[in-house]
């Protein structure tokens, strides 16, 4: 039988402390989230439905980021035990300087729409966490506000070749005048994925605003406040703006780049050359033999071809055919801490975020991204930790099994060819 007393009012003290409110409204919220998904939520909630569907969306019918999210759920881990972590070093060197995580802020564009801090709270969040920046051709920050935002971080500058090759001369210059150590060559956007979710809500600079879009905008007066009374929203590296995102992409773009205009950046730019949107193998095969300093497996996000090759699942390919020396990155579909350990385990160099970076802004401007990041770097350390690795050196493949859902189709030789 257990003994019954009255409780004693100062043992009831010590058990009910309660928690002290905070009356800061952003920074509650923020530290209520927990995951990159808790992010997306508050975003959702607090951007106007145009805007955050341009960050959420993706081409077509959006299956190519629905695989690559899957693929990164469906990876079982393999942890070693009895292997003490007790301190875990995130720390890595990517393209000739360090990070002091093995990811980086992916280029994005429009980004003052989805919250007025724009890149500078990227660029910001960034410096402070030591991870590379990087902005896009269609930033709305210019690339010497940047530098100046990041004056001491890495900065890198994603390149779209243009029609006018003049205009992306003139950006290769710019942003090596500004210090910036990597250039990322652009070759998944000759033209513009048809992304329906932009086209629906009139996404656009200037915005198109309908009846649709203003009275989903109204329960929002927070976003409309910073909209108003921060300057003008445009491209900050490009002087012509104005239509949809298609329409600019295609109006910019030019689906005649080649191998030849690789070369001419190349010969303009004294950094790092990376090139991003590498989508199969003899691609990256090529690329490394042509001594390109490193390249990215991307399939933009999704927002290009739908149904494009899932670039976690083609990472175990391409880094058994180029080596473990060549620097092969990663992006697509990272939303978790351990989808960075996963890629790193299967050779991957660094890996980069732009949706959960996007959800952390328009969540709460910088204080919104510095979330973002510390959330994924809680989840890097638990996740090592818990696999028994110290170090990013220590990750191996065998750490690491891809269940597919997706197997190709194997051609059956008994059925007659139709030729």
């Amino acid at each position: 039988m257990v003994k019954r007393q009255l409780p004693k009012p100062l043992e009831l003290m010590e058990l009910m402390q309660f928690k002290k409110p905070d009356l800061d409204g952003r920074r509650r919220r923020l530290n209520n989230a927990l995951t990159i998904d808790d992010l997306r939520v508050i975003a959702k909630r607090r951007t106007p439905a145009a805007a955050f569907d341009y960050t959420d969306g993706a081409a077509d019918g959006e299956v190519s980021l629905a695989r690559a999210r899957q693929a990164f759920e469906d990876v079982e881990f393999h942890p070693d035990i009895l292997r003490p972590a007790e301190r875990v070093d995130m720390s890595t060197e990517v393209l000739g300087g360090p990070s002091a995580m093995p990811f980086g802020i992916a280029p994005t564009g429009f980004t003052r729409l989805m919250q007025t801090e724009g890149e500078t709270a990227g660029a910001g969040a960034a410096a402070a966490a030591g991870i590379p920046f990087t902005l896009s051709t269609l930033g709305t920050t210019t690339i010497e506000d940047v530098k100046a935002t990041n004056p001491n971080g890495r900065n890198w500058f994603q390149l779209y070749v243009m029609r006018q090759r003049e205009i992306s001369y003139g950006l290769v210059e710019r942003a090596a005048a500004a210090g910036f150590d990597t250039l990322m060559f652009t070759v998944d956007t000759p033209i513009a994925g048809a992304r329906l979710r932009d086209t629906r809500n009139g996404f656009s600079i200037p915005p198109q605003l309908s009846i649709k879009t203003i009275a989903n905008a109204i329960p929002r007066p927070w976003w409309w406040f910073d909209f108003l009374t921060t300057p003008k929203l445009e491209f900050a590296s490009l002087s012509t703006t104005g239509g949809t995102v298609g329409e600019l992409l295609n109006s910019a773009m030019d689906p005649t780049i080649s191998y030849e205009d690789l070369d001419v950046i190349r010969s303009m730019w004294p950094g790092k050359l990376v090139v991003k949107g590498v989508q199969n193998v003899p691609d990256a095969v090529k690329l490394i033999d042509l001594g390109v300093d490193g390249i990215i497996l991307s399939n933009h996000g999704g927002r290009q071809l739908d149904r494009a090759p899932v670039p976690f699942h083609l990472l175990p390919q391409v880094v058994r055919e180029v080596g473990k020396d060549a620097t092969v990155m990663i992006d697509t579909g990272i939303m978790n801490g351990a989808d960075i350990v996963a890629s790193v385990a299967l050779g991957a160099k660094f890996t980069l975020i732009g949706r959960a970076y996007l959800y952390g802004l328009m969540a709460g401007g910088r204080q919104g991204v510095d979330r973002t990041i510390a959330i994924l770097r809680s989840e890097i350390a638990r996740t090592m930790a818990l696999l028994g690795v110290s170090s990013l050196e220590e990750l191996e493949p065998r750490h690491v099994t891809q269940l597919r859902r997706l197997m190709p189709v194997q051609a059956d030789a008994s059925v007659p060819s139709v030729r």
